[in-house]
């Protein structure tokens, strides 16, 4: 049999063979399709040299997947703390707090999961994350004593509501902010801009329920000192939404403005004192405490703008006790004591009743 007949009688389908020279060649059936054709060879190679070229955007595509990995495990919390040399610039706040900072997390999951790990805000998020719990619960109960024990239920639940109101909104302001503020630096920027706006309002709440009772009998002094005190924490809220206004160089400006704000009660309280006398006003009109709360917030203030203990023990007090921490229990701590003194101004006046005779009720 001559070659070209044995290649003739063979299936289409089957196994072939052709003779190049005296060199045999086997040859895939389209069905099998096992081997390669010298067509499909061609197109390998030319795929082999296009993928070469494509190499630079290979490059990127690994570095987009290296990103994605990092955000995912930013995500899943597996971040670790970072010395304060290697922050980016809008998260360097405090030179002084040498370790312990959380890196840069674009995922708010990542954010709110950290409040559970030891960083450098541990504490400043939970001091005011639980006096707000605090406030929110002893607010709850207060609200809904019975209308008997009040002499006029529904302006002093108002009154004292305002005070609530403050204490909360300034507590939740400020641990949100202290939670999020490394997401990024937009987000810092605004939730930064509700911390000292919750500021301003904890202190314009805390003049309503002390000026309403102690001045109950005089309300045309009472209503110019809200107007005054009202005006002047809106100028307060309006020149915190600056963004210069957050920066670590302003950090005494910002300390000075606030207790500026709180100190504005100063008019107010010698006109209760020359009126009701040293004496009444220390005991019934409860100035001791106002005084201790004063002191309270002002020593905190001068703490977080001097940044005392952390200035005289750099790195020693990077995770506990550092001058933004003690600020934060200093002020819950005088949140506590002026809602003691009001509800012991509200428990005199419902013991002195709705009078205001010349020589009694304050």
């Amino acid at each position: 049999m001559s070659p070209g007949t044995a290649s003739g009688t063979s299936d289409s389908s089957s196994v072939g063979t052709t003779w190049n020279g005296t060199v045999p060649v086997r040859r895939k059936g389209h069905n099998e399709g096992e081997e390669k054709t010298e067509g499909e060879e061609e197109e390998e190679r030319s795929s082999d040299e296009g993928f070469m070229g494509m190499t630079p955007l290979l490059q990127a595509h690994h570095a987009m997947e290296k990103m994605e990995e990092f955000v995912h495990k930013m995500w899943e919390g597996r971040w670790r703390v970072i010395p304060h040399d290697v922050l980016p610039d809008w998260l360097k706040d405090n030179d002084f707090l040498l370790h312990g900072h959380r890196p840069p997390m674009p995922s708010f999951r990542a954010c709110f999961k950290s409040i559970f790990r030891i960083h450098t805000e541990t504490g400043n998020i939970w001091t005011h994350l639980l006096g707000c719990l605090f406030f929110l619960c002893l607010g709850i109960v207060y609200m809904f004593r019975p209308n008997m024990s009040f002499v006029a239920p529904f302006q002093e639940k108002i009154v004292i509501g305002m005070f609530f109101l403050g204490a909360i909104l300034c507590l939740s302001f400020s641990w949100l902010f202290h939670t999020v503020y490394c997401h990024s630096e937009g987000v810092s920027r605004v939730f930064s801009k509700l911390d000292y706006s919750g500021i301003a309002f904890l202190i314009m709440g805390s003049f309503v329920p002390w000026l309403y009772y102690s001045f109950y009998c005089s309300p045309q002094p009472c209503f110019i000192y809200l107007i005054v005190v009202c005006v002047l924490g809106l100028a307060a809220i309006t020149v915190s939404q600056c963004d210069f206004f957050a920066t670590p160089q302003y950090r005494g400006v910002r300390a000075g403005v606030f207790v500026g704000l709180g100190l504005s009660g100063v008019v107010p309280t010698l006109h209760f004192v020359i009126t009701e006398g040293f004496l009444r006003a220390t005991t019934m009109g409860q100035m001791g405490w106002l005084f201790l709360m004063a002191a309270l917030y002002i020593t905190g203030a001068c703490l977080y703008a001097a940044r005392i203990p952390e200035r005289f023990f750099p790195g020693k007090c990077d995770i506990w006790f550092h001058s933004h921490q003690l600020f934060h229990i200093l002020v819950v701590a005088g949140a506590f004591v002026h809602f003691h003194g009001v509800s012991n101004l509200q428990e005199f006046r419902y013991t002195a009743g709705a009078g205001c005779a010349e020589d009694g009720a304050l």
